[in-house]
């Protein structure tokens, strides 16, 4: 079965940075997508960003591109999310998700979500 485990999340300044990590078994990880969401306190579910099975391709939203880096080590079975220059509309429950790639592609699994707070 499908499993992703998130690590690395916590609190962080603003300006600070934080890098996610998802280890993903019971699947055979290079054949997928996979992205990040987040939940914000009281919002949505938001879409973050995604990559193809070789991360040839990376999409970001709006509010994290030119911050965000997503990338992939399918050696390793993992996906991160490198967060910098963050901000307190970044702090949420973040989800790793198999799929997902770009915002309207529904993903075909999720973690248990991690939190990251930024606050001074």
């Amino acid at each position: 079965q499908v499993q992703l485990v998130e690590s690395g999340g916590g609190l962080a300044q603003p300006g600070g940075s934080l890098r996610l990590s998802c280890a993903a078994s019971g699947f055979t990880f290079g054949s997928y997508a996979m992205s990040w969401a987040r939940q914000a306190p009281g919002k949505g579910l938001e879409w973050v960003s995604g990559i193809s099975g070789y991360g040839q391709y990376k999409y970001y939203a709006d509010s994290v591109k030119g911050r965000f880096t997503i990338s992939r080590d399918n050696a390793k079975n993992t996906v991160y999310l490198e967060m910098n220059s963050l901000q307190p509309d970044d702090t949420a429950l973040y989800y790793c998700r198999r799929g997902g790639l770009r915002s309207e592609l529904t993903p075909t699994g999720t973690g248990q979500g991690i939190q990251v707070t930024v606050s001074s």
